[in-house]
């Protein structure tokens, strides 16, 4: 069999065109993102990062591209701070534009932009204030609220237990409601 027939030649002019555009696509998308090593496709930055000791790996790379810098994790599009200032500069002195939470494939498939703790915009931010309003109202931050708990939690053994093992068909039959 020929290693170097027309088959081959093909596929490797195919396969050097998709590694040319992939890179070049990556290098487009960067935009104004900060500096960072250039990432391989597919794979990104991984091949800079020692998972057994992360922390090392990334002061090291900052003292290479500075305290903000960018990584690409497989797909993903990493912003790495390293050290108080520039945390303190992104999250204090700009933390309009870092305010939002990271997006997560899993919990936007799951709730579809409507969960409490993982979805972003004005909508969800209302429905935060809302619960945090309604479960301070209900003694949130308070030791009354265990009290409270560990009371009603009594009234359902209380409940459960006059029951004697029958049988209940809902919560009217065993609560007396």
């Amino acid at each position: 069999m020929d290693l170097l027939g027309p088959g081959t030649l093909v596929l490797a002019v195919c396969l050097t065109c998709l590694l040319v555009f992939s890179t070049w696509q990556q290098m487009r998308r960067r935009g104004k993102m900060p500096p960072g090593p250039i990432p391989l496709p597919l794979i990104g930055n991984l091949l800079w990062i020692d998972r057994n000791n992360l922390p090392s790996s990334l002061i090291k790379l900052s003292k290479k591209y500075g305290p903000v810098y960018t990584l690409q994790l497989g797909p993903r599009r990493i912003l790495v701070l390293c050290g108080y200032e520039a945390v303190k500069e992104a999250l204090v002195d700009q933390g309009n534009d870092f305010r939002d939470r990271g997006q997560q494939a899993t919990f936007d498939w799951i709730f579809q932009g409507h969960g409490v703790a993982f979805s972003n915009g004005e909508k969800a931010k209302q429905l935060r204030r809302f619960s945090i309003t309604t479960l301070r109202n209900f003694g949130l931050g308070k030791r009354s609220i265990e009290e409270r708990i560990l009371e009603e939690a009594h009234f359902l053994l209380e409940a459960l237990r006059s029951t004697k093992g029958r049988r209940i068909s809902g919560p009217q039959e065993a609560f007396g409601g």
